[in-house]
């Protein structure tokens, strides 16, 4: 019966995790360049249950013999394994606002890639985004909306000198005659991204990701003007959000009706008359 006890504990906890990432997707509907995250939910080992007892063997001296009879496997219930964000295309939403720069996919060569802007992160290192709703701080730099620079194909920060400036398609800034390339990174892999605070994401795979426009096979395009919207969709996002609290319900009823079967045991059956 402990066993009933942990199996519904578990999927409760899981179920509430699920919850809380679907509450954060809900939350960032509207957020530029959000990535609604997925879960994915695992079991945990099963256990292989047999009973062990004694038979008799048909001898004149009645000698028993240890026997073990397999009964099944028992699931010992499931936690949330990992969340992994999707990187499908978001809806692309005009701002009339020359430092707003959507980034859109062209062809890649693998479905599980991903293009990202370059940006550096609050430590110095180098970190990507989706988000580009950029803006000029008061250096003249061009910066994320929370402050993070966003690098060129070389690496460096882009210096606007607090001068408009121009995007083409290609992702080549121009600004008093000089041209200088965003930093466009193409991941192969999306799940090597991890994500952080303030749309950032880290790369934890193997190697370095390599800029987009050295690599066969991978295009991309930047619309000025633009954001990307948040690829969180409300109506299947609401839906989950009701299945899973149905689910956490059906362990919640579940483990109530174990506690009442351990009452009625330590009350009723245990009971010394």
């Amino acid at each position: 019966m402990l066993r009933g006890y942990y199996s519904a504990a578990s999927g409760m906890i899981a179920q509430q995790r699920k919850q809380d990432v679907l509450s954060n997707n809900m939350a960032n509907v509207l957020t530029p360049g959000y990535k609604a995250e997925q879960t994915t939910l695992r079991s945990f080992p099963e256990m292989l249950m047999s009973r062990v007892e004694n038979r008799t063997l048909p001898v004149s001296n009645g000698k028993t013999l240890p026997y073990r009879e397999r009964i099944g496997s028992l699931n010992s219930g499931v936690y949330l394994q990992e969340t992994i964000p999707s990187f499908q295309q978001g809806p692309l939403q005009n701002t009339d606002v020359y430092t707003d720069l959507a980034l859109l996919n062209g062809n890649l060569p693998d479905e599980s890639g991903a293009l990202l802007y370059t940006v550096q992160g609050a430590d110095g290192d180098v970190q990507y985004t989706r988000n580009g709703n950029f803006t000029v701080d008061g250096e003249g730099y061009l910066v994320t909306a929370h402050g993070h620079y966003v690098l060129d194909a070389g690496g460096n920060p882009i210096d606007t000198n607090n001068e408009e400036f121009t995007v083409n398609k290609s992702g080549e800034l121009t600004i008093n005659g000089n041209v200088i390339p965003i930093g466009v990174t193409y991941v192969d892999n999306a799940n090597d991204l991890v994500k952080g605070n303030n749309d950032l994401f880290q790369y934890e795979g193997e190697g370095n990701p390599q800029d987009a426009r050295q690599l066969d096979g991978v295009t991309f395009q930047i619309q000025q003007g633009m954001v990307e919207g948040s690829n969180v969709d409300p109506q299947q996002t609401m839906t989950d959000m009701m299945s899973t609290y149905r689910s956490f319900e059906m362990n919640q009823r579940v483990l109530k009706a174990y506690d009442e079967s351990m009452k009625i045991a330590v009350t009723d059956i245990g009971r010394i008359r």
